[in-house]
């Protein structure tokens, strides 16, 4: 009796000691799906990377599925995971309101579900989602771009990434905002123009076609504004080949992709807003696996935000990597 007492208490005060960190019987139990929307952007491919390396640092297996820019594809994704015994989702998703069920369904079922990057209706039953600030990204980059042109006429060639995605819609209304701003504290005036929308399903592909069309519909562009780096990329390619690049300046509501770095190194690129997918995916997953430890604490906030900053030829040498996945 007084053996088997002992015996408890020694393996009481072992579990005791390793609490704060995964041990083995957790970490077997530890069974990460990660479902993207879409890997046709090399920041995509870059998040889901990230991802799967920092669950596999903190002892989980991991599933991963690409949903091809396909809703019902990513709802058949997240249930066959939650099926084969997944209990950390983390959901970057194709749309904020028809993903609802699959995540509500996921939580109910008793898998910690973690959004990322791509906003989730917050109706929807799930822990937290994992963004840089789209809004505050938007407004430094639209602060400095109003500085940028101040006293000259701004024709805003409007690249976004897809109809209904909120995550752009808060990027280009970020960035708008910023502008306004920043005029109304220049000069009391608010004064500048979108003389188009492409949509670039946010891929250098979709960006290149996209600014093709606007650049024939509109002979006055002299600003191209994307809701991220992949499609202002494209957009460069399109004015490369009309003879119109060194008219118009390159700007980014986000990302901070390197080859966009590079280019604001060189003085080709005006200026981008920071988000780092490694840095989103990294903390979705550490948050995902605390929730399933039990080790998150009570009232996190349903919206957990990286820190804003705007990336120009003045900064771009602290976040550029020519290394790095994206």
């Amino acid at each position: 009796m007084i053996k088997t007492l002992l015996t408890s208490v020694a393996s009481a005060t072992i579990a005791c000691a390793v609490s704060g960190a995964l041990a083995p019987a957790q970490a077997a139990d530890c069974k990460v799906g990660i479902s993207m929307y879409t890997l046709s952007a090399p920041y995509f491919a870059a998040q889901q990377d990230a991802a799967e390396k920092k669950a596999k640092e903190l002892g989980c297996t991991v599933t991963s599925s690409d949903a091809q820019n396909d809703m019902l594809k990513q709802i058949s994704d997240v249930e066959d995971m939650v099926s084969k015994g997944i209990n950390v989702l983390i959901l970057n998703p194709r749309d904020p309101k028809g993903l609802i069920p699959a995540a509500n369904a996921a939580t109910a079922a008793g898998v910690k579900v973690i959004a990322m990057d791509s906003t989730l209706d917050p109706s929807a039953n799930f822990i937290t989602e994992v963004q840089s600030s789209n809004q505050q990204n938007g407004e430094l980059v639209g602060e400095w771009l109003a500085k940028k042109m101040a006293g000259k006429p701004m024709k805003i060639a409007l690249l976004s990434g897809q109809q209904g995605n909120l995550a752009g819609l808060d990027r280009r209304e970020g960035v708008l905002r910023g502008i306004a701003e920043q005029q109304l504290r220049q000069s009391n005036t608010v004064s500048f123009d979108v003389v188009g929308q492409g949509w670039g399903a946010w891929a250098q592909e979709g960006g290149q076609k996209a600014m093709e069309d606007l650049l024939t519909a509109h002979k006055d562009i002299n600003v191209v504004l994307g809701e991220n780096d992949s499609m202002v990329l494209g957009a460069r390619l399109a004015l490369q080949a009309a003879g119109r690049l060194d008219q118009v300046l390159l700007v980014a509501a986000a990302d901070g992709q390197k080859e966009a770095l590079k280019m604001i190194k060189d003085g080709g690129y005006g200026a981008t807003g920071l988000n780092d997918p490694a840095l989103v995916a990294n903390t979705a997953v550490d948050i995902g696996v605390k929730a399933l430890k039990g080790t998150l604490g009570a009232n996190f906030p349903k919206a957990y935000y990286t820190t804003p900053a705007v990336i120009d030829q003045t900064n771009v040498d602290k976040f550029y990597r020519p290394d790095a996945v994206f």
